[in-house]
């Protein structure tokens, strides 16, 4: 009985020491609050020195800033990526992050002032050395491969890397992107909305590869022992993604958002990164990488297309996409 009056006491006094802080809004994607992401991390290592309450709010980032304007209630807005910041930027909603990126792990440079990357990846195909034992060592062997080769990819319109995809079939076959869909396209065994249905379907055996980065084989072999997923790495090169943090402009609580873009470059939150997110950190030597990270094999090439270059493509290379999958 004691206990349960202690206990009782307890939940009825964490609301009052919860309002006593100040509370940090961090609008993430789903991914980064579920249980194997890096936003449990990130809240606990935030929270250990602001003296505040971090609280994530999670959902479909840049549509609901866009709609919600300088009224939000967002202070952070953490997992927009490199291909859609042109439409954020024009916003006006950001503000600068006042950081040094000089120095960024980075395979590209970077000297934007209001996007600050936090981690990086590669498009890959990813796939399974007990269904496949010969995979395509390029991309043009992938689409001259037999059509009873299963692919699950996911909609360009509904995901990010489903975007990244359609750039990196334009940064790979520039003209002739078309034709390499249309050949792509009967080996597509399905298209997700998301890229977690997609991965789901391949690690339940029902289709050979999958689209995704070339750091998911490190989450099987660090967290499950299995060494039997491979990114198929192409001469032609692999696009490049970043996640990106920004401040948000109208925030009520400008000191606690500048402390947390203070931190996102530091080693205690790039050192999430790897074994959390499952993607590469945006500020830490290579040296410093778990060693699974710093095994995978890494493409020699690096495809990326600037935020204008970007945007300007999205419509003509999303045409091309529909077109071929609409046949």
């Amino acid at each position: 009985m004691k206990f349960r009056l202690f206990a009782l006491a307890c939940l009825a006094a964490t609301p009052a020491l919860a309002q006593d802080k100040p509370v940090l809004t961090v609008y993430a994607g789903d991914s980064v609050t579920s249980e194997w992401g890096p936003g449990p991390r990130i809240e606990e290592g935030f929270e250990a020195f602001c003296n505040c309450d971090l609280q994530f709010v999670t959902g479909d980032l840049l549509p609901r800033i866009l709609m919600e304007g300088s009224g939000t209630q967002a202070d952070i807005v953490l997992g927009l990526n490199t291909d859609v910041t042109a439409r954020a930027r024009a916003s006006g909603l950001f503000a600068p992050h006042g950081q040094d990126t000089s120095g960024l792990s980075l395979p590209i440079s970077w000297d934007d002032e209001i996007f600050l990357p936090y981690n990086w990846g590669e498009t890959a195909f990813v796939y399974d050395t007990t269904r496949l034992e010969n995979p395509p060592d390029s991309f043009q062997a992938l689409l001259d491969a037999p059509e009873d080769l299963k692919i699950v990819i996911q909609d360009p319109r509904s995901s990010v890397s489903g975007l990244a995809m359609l750039l990196w079939v334009k940064a790979a076959f520039g003209d002739d992107a078309p034709e390499a869909w249309a050949r792509l396209a009967p080996k597509v065994l399905t298209v997700t909305k998301g890229w977690s249905e997609a991965y789901g379907m391949f690690t339940e055996g029902e289709a050979d590869m999958v689209l995704s980065y070339t750091t998911s084989p490190a989450y099987h072999i660090a967290a499950e022992g299995d060494e039997t997923k491979k990114a198929a790495i192409f001469p032609e090169g692999h696009y490049f993604m970043a996640e990106l943090v920004a401040q948000v402009a109208s925030t009520d609580q400008p000191e606690l958002a500048q402390s947390f873009m203070d931190w996102v470059l530091t080693p205690d939150f790039q050192q999430v990164i790897p074994l959390a997110n499952w993607s590469l950190p945006a500020n830490l030597p290579q040296e410093d990488w778990p060693q699974v990270m710093r095994d995978l094999p890494r493409p020699e090439k690096t495809l990326f297309y600037s935020e204008d270059e970007a945007e300007a493509m999205r419509q003509p290379a999303l045409d091309e996409w529909l077109r071929a999958f609409s046949q």
